[in-house]
């Protein structure tokens, strides 16, 4: 017998989260150079990061042999500043994975069951599977989240329920007043994650202030993440709001420096950049129509999206894909939800979403005639 074998069986039976295609990587399979390659798989920012966050990260970088403030004070401070909440209300993660998992190791165990929607950002099974619990997958109405089914779901084994707004991979969204009205109807002794990763994207007339919900439901958690629209994806941080038994008890099991300091630093600044994030949401807008417009020409359906990211259905989609990662385009196959006729691209720059657009164009007459 190995000692892989002697490993529990939950943890051998998980199916390892699969990134976005890597430039690099392309680059090696493809011979091309990495200059020519567009990526368009991960939801990043196009823009990059805040100029004000990449000069805090350049005065930091002589600290770098120093640990981080493990409590992330002076962040911590910022965020509690802004969005009128107690320090003590506040998990730092090593990006919003990072506080999907800790609420995992924080309240599920052998037994317990986390309930999720179908077609649901990959991490709420992987991070379920790891702690032993068990997956209740709600199926998904018109691509979404059916909260009334996810509701029944909840059971004496139910600990967590998780719904991501907008969603990841489809972009389908929430309004404020169902989600509120979700939150009454779930057991005090659930903890509802609301995963928010692309919550800066909302359109104005979208907007609802979950934050104001944490006085009335002490067993909602707020996850938000610096990778999208702050563009620090590489740097690794998120964040949680939560009630302060809550945080305290993730923050027991947490890693005690697992936010690095030019994450720390490069964070604060960000928050302080509220026009480079209005920027990138304009940007989005216009990327979104742009990107939109062409499906429809293209005679593809399309799911609407309050994220930065289309998803279309591409009928054979392993081959369109294939054929664009000829062309230099990166875009996210998303078999892996339970949609395999399905392709999500990220709203780029202008001259990357026309790249896309072409190859796009150009995979489907080859795929078709084939």
């Amino acid at each position: 017998m190995s000692v892989a074998s002697r490993a529990p069986e939950y943890i051998r039976a998980i199916r390892p989260y699969q990134p976005g295609k890597p430039i690099s990587e392309l680059a090696r399979e493809m011979g091309m150079p990495e200059s020519g390659i567009v990526k368009l798989a991960s939801n990043e920012n196009p823009l990059g990061m805040s100029p004000a966050a990449r000069q805090a990260i350049v005065d930091a970088l002589a600290e770098v042999a120093r640990y981080p403030d493990g409590n992330g004070f002076a962040l911590k401070a910022v965020l509690s500043a802004r969005y009128g909440v107690k320090p003590e209300q506040i998990v730092l993660g090593n990006g919003s994975n990072d506080i999907l998992e800790l609420v995992a190791s924080s309240f599920l165990r052998l037994g317990d069951a986390a309930v999720f929607s179908q077609h649901a950002f990959a991490v709420y099974p992987l991070a379920t599977n790891a702690a032993g619990a068990r997956c209740v997958e709600v199926p998904a109405v018109a691509y979404g989240h059916d909260l009334d089914a996810m509701a029944a779901a909840i059971d004496g084994d139910t600990r967590v329920v998780f719904v991501a707004n907008p969603n990841n991979p489809t972009g389908t969204f929430l309004p404020g007043e169902a989600l509120e009205a979700f939150l009454r109807k779930v057991p005090a002794d659930v903890l509802v994650v609301l995963d928010e990763a692309y919550t800066e994207y909302l359109a104005p007339e979208q907007c609802y202030d979950a934050i104001a919900w944490l006085t009335h439901f002490p067993n909602l958690l707020i996850s938000r993440t610096f990778s999208k629209a702050y563009g620090l994806a590489g740097l690794r941080v998120g964040y949680a709001f939560a009630h302060p038994d809550v945080a305290d008890l993730m923050n027991r099991v947490r890693q005690p420096f697992n936010v690095s300091s030019l994450a720390l630093v490069a964070a604060e600044a960000a928050l302080g950049d509220q026009e480079f994030i209005a920027r990138s949401a304009d940007l989005n807008r216009r990327g979104m129509a742009q990107i939109s417009v062409a499906l429809d020409e293209l005679g593809l359906e399309w799911i609407p999206s309050a994220g930065n990211f289309l998803t279309f259905r591409a009928g054979k989609a392993a081959a369109v894909d294939a054929a664009l990662l000829r062309q230099g385009v990166i875009v996210r196959p998303i078999a892996g939800y339970g949609m395999p006729e399905w392709l999500r691209v990220t709203i780029g720059l202008p001259e990357e979403n026309l790249r896309f657009i072409d190859a796009l164009r150009a995979a489907l007459a080859e795929t078709r005639a084939g």
